[in-house]
C-alpha cells in the first residue's frame, strides 16, 4: 500500500508541475499597451498554462513597478533615466531593454480645425503659451486649448526633450494620463491640440494629424529616424530574461509578433509580410 501511495504522490506532483499556471505581469507605457495586449492574447492562446496581465499607467510607473519587483516586464516609450538605472543596480540587477517596435509622436488637432502643418518652433510656442490663437498659425480665429501628458508618461518626456527643449508647458494646459484620453479630448474640442503615438492616429475619425514642417509620421520615417519625433518602444526586464518571460519576448520579436505590431498601427523592427 505504501508503494502505491508513493507512486500516486509522485504522479500528482508531476501533473501539478506540468499544468501549473505561470503568471507574467506587464506594466507601463500606454503607447506600448496595444502591442502588449495583443501579444499577450496571442501568446496565451498558444500557451493556455500562461496568464499574462497587462496594465497601462505610464512608462515611469512601469519602470518603478519593475524595479520594485511588482512587474516582470516594464513597457516604456522612452529610455531609462540614469537615476532609474542606478536604482536598479542598487537592487542587485541590471535592467535589460528590448526594442519591440518603432514609433513616431504625431501632433493632432480636431478634424474641424484646418491647420495641418506646424514647425517644431510653432509647437513649442503653442505649448509654452506664446501662441494662443489658431489665427497666428494660419487657422481660424479661435483660442488654442493645449492638451498634454502627465510627467510619468514616456511620450511626455520625449515631447519635452524634442519639442519643448527646456521650455515649460503653459499653466492651465489640460493634462491627461493616456494616449486614448488625448484622442478623446481632441475629438471633443475643435480648439484643442495634443500629441499621440503612431498607433493612435486612426483611433478616431474626429482627429487629424499635423505634419511637422511638411513631414508626416509614417513607417519609413519612424524606422529610419528621419521624422523629428521618431523613437523606439521598449520592453524592459530584470536582467536578461529567462523562462516564460524570455519565451514571451521572443514571440513578440518573431515574424508573428512583429506582424501584430504592424496590425495595431506601429512600426515593426524589421519588414514583415
Amino acid at each position: 500500500m505504501k508503494k502505491v501511495f508513493f507512486v500516486l504522490l509522485v504522479l500528482s506532483v508531476l501533473s501539478f508541475s506540468v499544468f501549473a499556471t505561470t503568471n507574467i505581469v506587464i506594466v507601463g507605457s500606454t503607447t506600448v499597451l496595444p502591442i502588449a495586449q495583443q501579444w499577450a492574447q496571442a501568446y496565451m492562446k498558444l500557451n493556455p498554462n500562461v496568464n499574462i496581465s497587462v496594465v497601462g499607467n505610464g512608462s515611469g510607473n512601469g519602470i518603478k513597478a519593475l524595479l520594485d519587483g511588482v512587474a516582470d516586464i516594464a513597457d516604456s516609450s522612452r529610455w531609462m533615466s540614469d537615476s532609474e538605472i542606478k536604482y536598479a543596480i542598487s537592487k542587485g540587477f541590471f535592467p535589460f531593454p528590448v526594442v519591440v517596435s518603432y514609433d513616431a509622436i504625431a501632433p493632432v488637432v480636431n478634424a474641424n480645425n484646418p491647420v495641418r502643418n506646424l514647425s517644431l518652433d510653432q509647437l513649442k510656442q503653442i505649448y509654452e503659451g506664446k501662441i494662443t490663437n489658431w489665427s497666428q498659425v494660419g487657422g481660424p480665429d479661435m483660442s488654442i486649448v493645449v492638451v498634454t501628458r502627465d510627467n510619468s508618461s514616456g511620450t511626455f518626456e520625449v515631447w519635452a526633450e524634442k519639442v519643448m527643449r527646456g521650455g515649460l508647458v503653459k499653466p492651465g494646459a489640460l493634462t491627461v494620463a493616456s494616449n486614448a484620453e488625448v484622442v478623446r479630448a481632441i475629438a471633443g474640442n475643435k480648439k484643442a491640440i495634443g500629441y499621440v503615438g503612431l498607433g493612435y492616429l486612426e483611433s478616431s475619425p474626429n482627429i487629424s494629424e499635423v505634419a511637422i514642417s511638411g513631414m508626416k509620421a509614417d513607417i519609413k520615417a519612424a524606422r529610419s529616424g528621419s521624422y523629428p519625433l521618431a523613437r523606439a518602444l521598449f520592453m524592459i526586464t530584470r536582467g536578461i530574461p529567462s523562462g516564460e518571460v524570455a519565451q514571451f519576448v521572443n514571440f513578440g520579436l518573431s515574424p508573428v509578433g512583429q506582424k501584430i505590431v504592424s496590425e495595431v498601427g506601429f512600426v515593426p523592427i524589421y519588414e514583415v509580410k
